[in-house]
């Protein structure tokens, strides 16, 4: 039986209250040093839902854990049908303003670095350089038994070719790029190894149950260190892989901003949140400050 990972939070009540006021934002974007870590809610405006918000996956989905990819074949089976599907429209995703206002904020030399939770690509596709993909990115796919990285594209060429006429009409997308589909419709979806040694090929993302790479968490410590202050762009910060950088940035002192609809697990830890939808007010703020974001 598919078991789900402990993904909740609850808030307690003592929580800070949450803010329309952007001042805190533009404030310290204005002196400049900041570090974003973003999350799920600031794809939601390019099409891609967030796991926790109104609507979010998680209310009829349960993403793939590690555990179970690595010991279940027809696991896997399932996983590749949904993610090969999911593929051809996450494809299709466009960043929104949220990212490309983020863009823009590097570009003026405001920030310090970008940390993401999430695997969609699109804030390089919007033009922020130097992204650290916390989680991974779907554009890659890495062998199990030998280390091999094939790009996506590849593989779903392959995929393409061993199974013909797979046309299912998904019921909607994921963040990890997973479609919802049937069990009828994965049917006898045909899996495809590795083209180097033939062993089992995974996504390069980090699934739940699984660590993220120390060396990659270190990185991120470091950027922390080097920041003036942490942003947190729609994450709810429910697991401790984001939330552990919002608790190092206000151990040492650093402001920590929280721009989310909802509640997070971070509030405790910020000066402020605010409450806003990400894409108007990012524009908002940089207006305030001067800096352009382009329309598309």
């Amino acid at each position: 039986m598919r078991m789900r990972p402990t993904l909740s939070w609850s808030p307690p009540e003592d929580l800070p209250p949450a803010t329309t006021d952007l001042g805190p934002v533009a404030g310290a974007l204005e002196a400049g040093g900041v570090l974003v870590l973003s999350g799920a809610g600031i794809s939601t405006e390019s099409g891609i839902p967030d796991y926790r918000g109104e609507g979010g996956s998680l209310s009829r989905h349960t993403p793939m854990t590690y555990q179970e990819f690595t010991a279940d074949a027809r696991a896997r089976r399932r996983y590749w049908a949904r993610s090969h599907l999911g593929w051809r429209l996450f494809g299709r995703a466009r960043p929104n303003a949220g990212h490309r206002a983020v863009a823009a904020f590097g570009r003026h030399g405001l920030l310090s670095g970008v940390i993401t939770q999430n695997v969609d690509g699109l804030h390089q596709g919007a033009g922020s350089e130097g992204v650290v993909e916390l989680h991974g990115s779907l554009d890659r796919v890495v062998c199990l038994s030998c280390g091999a990285f094939t790009p996506r594209r590849e593989l779903a060429r392959r995929l393409e070719e061993a199974n013909p006429g797979f046309e299912p009409v998904a019921a909607g997308i994921n963040p990890d790029g997973d479609a919802d589909l049937s069990d009828e419709h994965v049917g006898d979806f045909r899996v495809v190894p590795c083209g180097v040694c033939g062993g089992v090929l995974k996504p390069d993302v980090v699934f739940f149950g699984e660590a993220v790479p120390p060396e990659r968490v270190e990185h991120c410590r470091e950027l922390v260190r080097g920041a003036t202050s942490l942003l947190v762009l729609g994450s709810s910060l429910t697991v401790m892989s984001g939330l552990r950088f919002v608790r190092q940035a206000a151990q040492s002192g650093k402001p920590v901003l929280i721009v989310n609809q909802d509640p997070t697990r971070g509030d405790q830890h910020a000066v402020t949140r605010v409450a806003l939808p990400l894409g108007a007010a990012l524009t908002t703020v940089a207006g305030r400050l001067g800096v352009s974001v382009p329309a598309r």
